[in-house]
């Protein structure tokens, strides 16, 4: 399948490049409008966009619109005129327009608006209101409703009449005169039932209603939960507002998925819908540049920490041996806890009220992985530092420094699972991304903590 797709786009490709009208038309009948949408993302050339946009026509067009990273809607409008963009508008779905005019700078968005009936003006201003990011601008409000005073033939009636207007039949709302959601059927229990039937004894109780202006992340958690196809959206009075299809559902969980790992890779700003390939070098640039300065400076205070300490490392130079087993151990503790963190978060599994719990469960995980590693590190030290003769000053034994290194790795990583499982919940509690202080930042918080640890404990047992 793959293959041909690929075959297809090849064509494609050349048919462009050759100004082929027909021959493009012939490849697109073949192609799904997001492979299409994709093509378009690896045009350079202003002039081949615009012949392949031209050529497929306003109509067929309108389903590669909606696929298109936001930052191509724009240039791929200004391709049609006022009229192909009225028809091209009339085939997109409520919220897929919606996304359409959000991608748009205002001065377009106020234009494009004015070429809307009034109707479909209200509609879509309607759904602007919602932050792109809520349940309110996923939602798509062409849904079939239903009265629960109705019979099934009336029903069904009432549903035809709307039926190309309809976005999804899969689940079919009951709401009251005033529009309050009160349950729903489906489209089988309308196919199996007698025409007399009245709705209210056939209608199932919606569980699950989220509102319209939750976030985007209850959204996807409540489709995981309830392993639901569609949620209904409702505002604070139970009036139904619209839906969260399952497509959009796998779109929101992968941006939030896509978004924490960027955050825990320490990428910043926001993310962009072109793929890796196609996003610009200066966008990847913002993006890094930050996040990499800021943890630079703050990497100055393990380099104070060692200044400071100065004269423990010129006393015992030995330690420097064991100092980076001491700080890579702190991190890579620090950022496992943090990860099953972010993860159990992410998955409701965690709230910031549960931080005492989190608290006792990775310190003794932290004491008991500290220990183990400690008492490893103590062997090695007692066994081959004397075979190899490391030097030490007078004074000090083998049995001792190993001690000391043992005890301070011990602590690290202790202290290290500690902070790595606490800080995603003080940056959920103060309204912050839990994965923005992930990786690199706990990395180089735990590294100047190592330091202290490994040098005042280092003072005070070999006695520097």
């Amino acid at each position: 399948m793959q293959e041909t797709v690929s075959l297809n786009l090849e064509m494609l490709e050349e048919a462009v490049e050759a100004r082929d009208g027909s021959g493009l038309l012939r490849v697109v009948e073949s192609l799904h409008y997001a492979d299409i949408a994709r093509f378009q993302e690896s045009l350079s050339d202003h002039d081949e966009v615009e012949f392949l946009v031209r050529i497929i026509g306003p109509v067929k067009y309108a389903s590669v619109l909606a696929e298109l990273p936001e930052e191509l809607v724009e240039s791929s409008l200004y391709c049609f005129n006022t009229t192909d963009k009225r028809l091209l508008f009339a085939e997109l779905s409520d919220d897929d327009l919606t996304d359409v005019l959000r991608a748009l700078s205002e001065v377009k968005r106020s234009e494009m608006l004015g070429i809307l009936g009034r109707k479909d003006k209200e509609l879509v201003r309607a759904l602007l209101r919602y932050d792109e990011d809520t349940a309110g601008g996923w939602m798509t409000t062409q849904i079939g409703r239903v009265s629960g005073d109705m019979t099934v033939k009336k029903a069904l009636e009432s549903l035809r009449v709307n039926l190309e207007s309809t976005d999804t039949l899969s689940r079919i709302f009951v709401v009251s005169d005033e529009g309050k959601l009160e349950g729903r059927i489906r489209l089988r229990d309308l196919a199996f039932n007698t025409w007399d039937t009245p709705i209210s004894d056939i209608t199932y109780s919606e569980e699950h209603p989220i509102l319209a202006t939750a976030d985007q992340e209850e959204v996807a958690m409540t489709f995981k939960k309830y392993d639901a196809t569609i949620v209904a959206v409702v505002d604070e009075s139970n009036r139904l507002l619209g839906v969260v299809t399952h497509d959009d559902a796998m779109e929101i969980a992968e941006q939030e998925s896509t978004e924490d790992m960027e955050m825990i890779a320490g990428l910043s700003g926001e993310q962009s819908e072109s793929s890796y390939l196609y996003t610009t070098v200066f966008t990847h640039f913002k993006r890094r540049f930050w996040w990499l300065l800021g943890l630079a400076f703050l990497a100055v205070a393990s380099g104070y920490v060692m200044l400071r300490f100065e004269n423990v490392l010129s006393g015992i130079y030995l330690l420097s041996l064991f100092l980076p087993m001491v700080i890579a151990a702190g991190g890579n503790t620090g950022g496992q806890a943090a990860t099953m963190v972010i993860r159990a978060m992410a998955l409701g599994e965690l709230t910031p009220s549960d931080s005492a719990k989190v608290a006792w469960k990775e310190f003794r995980l932290g004491a008991l992985l500290g220990s183990l590693l400690a008492v490893t590190i103590f062997i090695v030290c007692a066994a081959l530092l004397p075979v190899f003769r490391a030097p030490l000053p007078d004074g000090v034994s083998y049995l001792a420094f190993g001690f000391a290194v043992s005890l301070s790795l011990g602590l690290q990583v202790m202290f290290s699972t500690l902070i790595g499982a606490l800080l995603p919940l003080l940056a959920r509690s103060l309204k912050l991304d839990p994965a923005v202080i992930a990786a690199p930042a706990i990395t180089t918080v735990v590294d100047a903590i190592g330091m202290v640890i490994y040098f005042v404990t280092a003072q005070a047992i070999l006695g520097l």
